[in-house]
């Protein structure tokens, strides 16, 4: 199951608020997608990650050149 966020215009810490909020409504080995545009999300997500024992599985880009950072529900 994927879950896709869309965060755009949201600054910093709304986008990782909003994946902490919503990780439990995918299963474990679900993945997130969210789309975020401020600068601070990458560092921001890939943190957040790393302190909850989530996987950061990278970043792709949507069609309006808008990151996309995906995660893997691990626990």
């Amino acid at each position: 199951m994927t879950l896709a966020l869309d965060c755009r215009g949201q600054l910093c810490p709304l986008p990782v608020i909003e994946l902490a909020r919503r990780i439990s409504d995918v299963p474990v080995g679900g993945r997130i997608d969210l789309a975020a545009d401020d600068p601070a999300a990458r560092v921001d997500i890939e943190a957040w990650c790393r302190l909850r024992g989530q996987a950061y599985l990278g970043t792709s880009t949507a069609a309006d050149g808008v990151a996309i950072y995906e995660i893997r529900r691990l626990t």
